[in-house]
């Protein structure tokens, strides 16, 4: 068995380096824009009269990086090369992720908003994937460049992970659709132009089957964005949404009628490992950090390095990122060697030990730092409040949990790797 990276992949990050110290840390330098980075951040980039959601000046600033990431050519990675992409693979994806986390704060990688110099794309895969032919004509390009995008209209307020009995219904009005219901968690529904919103068109609760997606323009009459939800991290781009009698025309289906959940599922396990390189990028930013200042903060005569109270959690801290980093190496190569579904228990498992062990490194890194590490003039609370809300979106850890479970115990079944045992 070999262990070491591609050479082009090492080759890449390289490159990545390069293009954020020539183009993405001047930027971040100018006009005062280390306000978003330093301990004014949350102030900076929160627009708290304007019901916190992000401040124009932020979201222009993210605007700009990504446009020049995408015209150094490192934005559309992942995306096929038929879309100026490089056919990225998960390996790749999950390296590239822990290595821009692990650098820590920054332009480069500011996962508030998802945001990194190399795209996670998931409308534009699924538009791909899914889209009809005039959907794509008018999406994938704009989609690409990441000027245009789609809100995600999945979670409702009383059913929360389980979206097999939502009661967002739509019935058929002749030609078309007439969409009644609620939506919660919507994320950048605040300047989308478009909601993917995934109502009932058919079958009972609780069916897998007889949920539709529809691409619904956010200025249909009957759209309401009700509240922006304030959160643990602030700015705010998460809205509670309702739909009143709001009417939309077959076109607007988007990956065939009652085909809805297979649309949002498609693409889960390649967020989940992309998800939990990131913040295993992130804890490993944390231990470095810590162990760099215990080794030059002195206290009663000699270095906080020197106390085992200090060492012993680090050490553990260390040891659980590297077993997860061969976790995660090995599940996302199993991912693109024998497709994305065949090893949903690992992904599963490094999704809910890396949202974790972030935050659990976070919190160490703020204990060795002290006072100064309870500031915002160190960047560990802002880890912290982020990574804690991956403990709950992308599948809680009780869900990924109970995914491992169901594979451990028999209750569901996977496509088992051509040579692997059944786990």
């Amino acid at each position: 068995m070999n262990f070491d990276l591609p050479p082009e992949l090492i080759a890449y990050l390289a490159e990545l380096d390069d293009f954020i110290a020539r183009e993405i840390k001047p930027l971040e330098a100018t006009n005062d824009n280390c306000r978003f980075f330093d301990h004014r951040r949350e102030h900076a980039r929160t627009d708290w009269e304007r019901d916190g959601l992000p401040r124009h000046d932020w979201e222009a600033l993210l605007a700009e990086a990504k446009r020049r990431a995408d015209a150094a050519g490192h934005f559309r990675y992942p995306f096929p090369k038929a879309y100026g992409g490089r056919d990225g693979t998960n390996l790749g994806m999950a390296v590239i992720r822990e290595h821009l986390t692990r650098k820590g704060l920054g332009l480069h990688c500011d996962l508030q908003n998802e945001h990194a110099i190399v795209g996670n794309n998931i409308s534009l895969l699924l538009m791909l994937e899914y889209g009809s032919d005039a959907q794509k004509a008018e999406w994938v390009e704009s989609l690409a460049r990441g000027e245009k995008s789609f809100a995600f209209g999945i979670t409702e307020p009383q059913h929360g992970s389980d979206a097999t009995h939502m009661e967002t219904i739509a019935s058929r009005q002749g030609a078309g659709w007439r969409i009644n219901g609620e939506k919660t968690w919507n994320t950048g529904i605040h300047t989308a132009e478009y909601d993917l919103i995934f109502a009932r068109t058919s079958g009972k609760a609780g069916d897998g089957t007889g949920i539709t997606a529809f691409l619904v323009p956010t200025s249909a009459p009957g759209f309401k964005v009700e509240e922006m939800l304030w959160t643990f991290n602030m700015p705010t781009d998460h809205g509670r949404i309702s739909l009143t009698n709001v009417e939309v025309p077959d076109s607007a289906i988007f990956g065939g009628e009652g085909r809805g959940l297979q649309v949002v599922q498609h693409f889960f396990n390649e967020n989940r490992i992309r998800q939990a390189a990131s913040s295993l990028g992130a804890a490993q930013f944390c231990i470095d950090e810590a162990v760099a200042y215990a080794k030059s903060r002195k206290t009663f005569g000699k270095t906080l390095a020197s106390n085992q109270g200090i060492q012993f959690p680090l050490v553990e801290l260390a040891t659980q990122c590297e077993m997860l980093r061969a976790l995660i190496h090995k599940t996302a190569w199993m991912m693109d060697t024998y497709g994305a579904f065949s090893v949903s228990d690992k992904v599963s498992m490094c999704n809910y030990w890396a949202n974790r062990l972030c935050c659990e490194a976070a919190d160490r890194a703020m204990q060795v730092h002290g006072g100064l590490g309870y500031s915002r003039h160190k960047p560990f609370e802002h880890i912290y409040r982020h990574h804690r809300r991956y403990r709950i979106t992308e599948g809680s850890e009780e869900i990924q949990m109970r995914r491992v479970a169901g594979y451990l115990f028999g209750f569901m079944s996977q496509r088992a790797p051509k040579g692997v045992a059944e786990s």
